[in-house]
């Protein structure tokens, strides 16, 4: 991990900042390049924000980039490539921690969940609870493709694990398999479980690879899993856009909100091509009966102070950065208001 901050660090000194301009015509837009971390169901409300031309609304031309893992996301975001990054706020922590001084502060806080499923392998036998859960002992001896480590997948998977008293020792957990490419390793046959974002989760269901046997998000509790970010320098030089860009976001959330799971699927199908809006709803509900989204972007100081937690527990980090340094809660709750 810290050759990777190491390399972000030198990123910062080496590109310029690629900053927001607005054209010379009056009303243009003003293009914003967004990274996010992966692209799931679970950001549901910034796709129906895109999809509903929210973002338009509030004078933005927006640039969807997927950065296929929160090292990628971050090394975009640090080296000027991406004006907003959209991954798990461990990664600002992270380079505060190895002395970044452009400080990356978190603004918009989207999710309260971990959005990952357990999956089983069709075949594979397990055991249930009486109350009908999963025995998260049955994992013993099992090989489960799991997430890098230092990534919060991972980290959530390893602090449940604790919860449940199970030493991860006892699994083999395969950590090497690039964010992407989990589900296909999985249907490759490689694996007794793994752990899936959606779509890919649902998808490993209905072509008959294995079956959904447990919630990470509702196992672990409320976590500030994903929120969106930028240099302080970018906030500082844009702050109008970064209030606009929060505006177009709550506008989301609020629909998600208010709607089904089918209308927010209809909504969201043009970004995922191949899926239907029937399947898409399915991946919703997951989500929804979980609790995964916030009824506002405001990231509590409860909820940092959770996440550091979390990291301190998987021994990723050796300091506590102050909530004030890497979080702002003024766009968020200018949002909230309208």
């Amino acid at each position: 991990m810290k050759k990777i901050v190491a390399l972000l660090l030198v990123l910062t000194m080496a590109v310029a900042l690629v900053g927001c301009k607005k054209d010379d015509k009056e009303g243009a837009l003003t293009k914003v390049v967004l990274n996010e971390v992966a692209h799931s169901y679970f950001y549901a409300p910034m796709y129906v924000a895109i999809e509903l031309g929210y973002f338009e609304e509030e004078g933005i031309d927006l640039v969807l980039v997927n950065g296929s893992g929160a090292d990628n996301t971050m090394t975009a975001l640090v080296s000027g490539e991406a004006d907003i990054g959209f991954m798990g706020s461990e990664q600002s922590i992270f380079v505060t921690n190895e002395g970044m001084s452009d400080q990356v502060v978190n603004f918009a806080q989207l999710t309260q969940r971990a959005g990952n499923f357990l999956v089983v392998r069709e075949g594979v036998e397990y055991e249930m609870e009486e109350d009908g859960s999963f025995d998260w002992n049955s994992l013993k001896g099992k090989t489960v493709i799991g997430g890098r480590a230092g990534g919060m997948p991972e980290m959530v998977f390893e602090y449940i694990l604790d919860q449940k008293g199970i030493d991860k020792a006892d699994i083999d957990i395969i950590q090497n398999i690039d964010f992407g490419y989990t589900g296909q390793t999985f249907a490759s046959g490689e694996g007794d479980y793994t752990i899936e974002f959606e779509p890919s989760a649902s998808s490993l269901v209905t072509e008959g690879y294995g079956n959904i046997v447990a919630s990470l998000g509702e196992e672990s509790g409320y976590v500030p899993y994903t929120a969106f970010c930028a240099k302080q320098s970018y906030i500082d030089e844009n702050k109008d856009v970064i209030q606009k860009f929060t505006n177009a976001l709550q506008k989301g959330l609020d629909y998600v909100n208010t709607h089904t799971v089918e209308e927010v699927a209809n909504v969201i199908a043009p970004q995922f091509e191949g899926f239907d809006a029937e399947t898409i709803a399915i991946g919703l509900k997951n989500y929804a009966d979980q609790d995964s989204w916030k009824e506002d972007l405001i990231f509590e100081e409860s909820s940092y102070d959770l996440l550091l937690d979390i990291l301190e527990y998987s021994k990723v980090i050796d300091e506590r950065p102050d909530y004030n340094k890497l979080v702002t809660t003024e766009f968020a709750k200018a949002a909230a208001k309208k």
